[in-house]
């Protein structure tokens, strides 16, 4: 019996694969390739639920304004005894802002470890000098602080963020983008919007030192504060004082309602120091006018002005403000110790630096 040879048909198509042998499994489904990673929707969570994230407000304003609703009478307190400072500034003269300045910037640095004396900042803001290899920095940052207490736009002006960076010095050359931490605080900020300015002081203090990492941010923090809570006023104080009775102000940790009640009282002592403090700066000029009054020449009531707006002067310093001549100027320092006007605090026969006898 003779069989007959297949003969393949040339027409059908070969596997590309080659001949496939009987552990081939034609219908195998793809879904067994077992080297493709799972889909995740198969994979089951064998671990228990972790914490959930908190989406909460880091600043919540509902808080802050409970907290302001406690404190309303405290608040209002402290609105009237700034508004007594606002109006006593705007009567008298220029220097008495600045003679705050000085002061509570300096008590300011002895809370942020920069530990600058009233008369090291006052040679550094007038003639630039005093500063060494050691506290450069702290210097800058103090002269900075004047600088922002003093003069300048506050830093809502603009919008909180256009404001805040030019305040901060943040602004780079051919960069226009926000700065992260000053865009959070901004944020903040305005979340905070329709509360007290004091309260969004408060608010701006401790979340400013929760966001930036920079060295000198309590220093910042504390004068963004400063300003702000100036707005209350009519503009004659141009910044609310916030450490010259301590820095009770700037040390309150916990609840909302606790860090509001110290930045309340804090302040609250602040601004009472400052209007004793000027009631005194008037008494004093009131008679150093009127015991150099048959003075001749136009340096003594120029130094008188000098005192009047600077805590601690030099020689150099007088010099520089009176524009007048180091003889003449001495010799009216001399005349003014004399009386009983001034007194020399440091003690020594160079470098000497006078206070007012207020």
């Amino acid at each position: 019996m003779t069989t007959t040879p297949v003969i393949p048909d040339p027409d059908e198509d070969e596997d590309p694969l080659g001949p496939r042998s009987i552990y081939d499994d034609d219908d195998a489904d793809e879904d067994d390739l077992w080297f493709l990673p799972p889909d995740e929707e198969a994979v089951e969570d064998f671990l228990p639920p972790g914490p959930r994230v908190d989406r909460s407000l880091l600043f919540d304003p509902r808080d802050w304004r409970a907290a302001q609703a406690d404190l309303s009478l405290e608040l209002a307190d402290l609105a009237v005894s700034f508004g007594a400072l606002d109006e006593r500034l705007r009567a008298g003269p220029d220097g008495w802002t600045h003679r705050l300045a000085l002061m509570d910037v300096s008590d300011l640095g002895w809370w942020t470890g920069d530990r600058i004396s009233v008369d090291r900042l006052a040679l550094w803001t007038g003639l630039r000098i005093g500063a060494t290899g050691d506290d450069v920095q702290a210097l800058y940052r103090a002269g900075w602080a004047v600088r922002r207490l003093t003069s300048g736009a506050a830093p809502s002006d603009g919008g909180w963020e256009t404001g805040l960076t030019a305040f901060l010095d943040r602004i780079a050359q051919g960069i226009d983008e926000v700065p992260e931490a000053i865009a959070d605080l901004a944020e903040v900020m305005r979340n905070s919007e329709g509360l007290h300015p004091v309260t969004q002081a408060a608010i701006g203090f401790h979340a400013w030192r929760a966001l930036s990492q920079g060295i000198g941010q309590d220093t910042e923090a504390a004068i963004i504060a400063a300003r702000h809570a100036a707005k209350m006023g009519r503009g004659g104080a141009v910044f609310m004082p916030l450490v010259l009775s301590g820095p009770g102000a700037l040390r309150g940790v916990g609840e909302p309602s606790e860090k509001l009640a110290a930045w309340i009282r804090g302040t609250g002592q602040a601004v009472l120091s400052a209007l004793l403090h000027l009631d005194r700066v008037s008494a004093w000029e009131q008679r150093a006018r009127e015991t150099t009054a048959e003075l001749s020449g136009r340096t003594p009531p120029r130094l008188i002005d000098v005192f009047t707006a600077w805590p601690m002067v030099s020689a150099p310093l007088a010099e520089e403000l009176t524009k007048a001549s180091r003889a003449a100027v001495q010799r009216n320092i001399d005349r003014f110790s004399r009386r009983g006007l001034i007194r020399e605090v440091t003690g020594q026969g160079r470098y000497r630096v006078w206070t007012a006898a207020l």
